[in-house]
């Protein structure tokens, strides 16, 4: 479980974003950062039970910096008022698909993953796994766990067709899609829980098949 200090910690990051909050507050983001490295370093060892690769990472190559990066950004609040880590075979920065959990107290908190965002080889790379294979992608997705769990698959979609798929493909709506992701939102009462590190593994599990196809198209 996470310590409330932790979440107490993100909260009032929230309301005071600017470095001499920050600054005047940075031991009791040291405990923060140390108590989420040792949650996640949980979740590795869970994931190393069903994926060797994952036994030989470290929870800090999983967890993004919470410094923020406003150099092309409106907003220039410097930090991120969440913690996030994702988790993949090849680390936290693997071009192909994983899994991600997010902190953010609020009812903000979630477990998900998938690819988002990949480069136009990969994407297109993914596309062609997804047509050639649709039965398989289908019977993943349409799971009734899989669908009580994450609802449909998430991501900004072309307005026309892909080049070389047309309308009547049976895939078509998934092959439109720029991203792949699925989540599962993780009530406040549930991080500050006991059973967090279950809950989390139940929904990285449930999404493995998942992962595993998009994975199929990294080279």
């Amino acid at each position: 479980m996470l310590q409330p200090t932790t979440i107490s910690f993100i909260e009032k990051l929230a309301r005071n974003n600017n470095k001499a909050w920050f600054d005047k507050h940075r031991d009791d983001y040291q405990a923060a950062k140390e108590d989420y490295e040792t949650f996640v370093a949980a979740v590795l060892e869970g994931l190393g039970s069903i994926e060797p690769l994952f036994k030989e990472q470290h929870a800090k190559d999983c967890i993004f910096r919470i410094f923020r990066d406003v150099r092309f950004s409106k907003d220039k609040t410097p930090y991120k008022a969440h913690f996030g880590a994702f988790f993949s075979k090849g680390g936290r920065k693997y071009p192909g698909a994983g899994y991600y959990f997010h902190l953010e107290p609020g009812g903000k908190s979630f477990a998900g993953g998938g690819l988002w965002v990949p480069e136009a080889p990969l994407l297109k790379a993914v596309r062609q796994e997804i047509d050639y294979n649709f039965k398989d992608f289908s019977g993943i997705v349409e799971d009734k766990k899989f669908k009580k769990l994450f609802g449909q698959i998430n991501g900004e979609q072309l307005k026309t067709n892909p080049q070389g798929y047309t309308e009547d493909n049976p895939a078509i709506g998934y092959l439109k899609m720029k991203s792949f992701t699925v989540s599962c939102n993780i009530p406040d009462a549930d991080v500050a829980g006991k059973g967090l590190i279950k809950k989390t593994m139940d929904v990285f599990t449930t999404m493995r098949p998942f992962i595993d196809f998009l994975n199929r198209s990294v080279g």
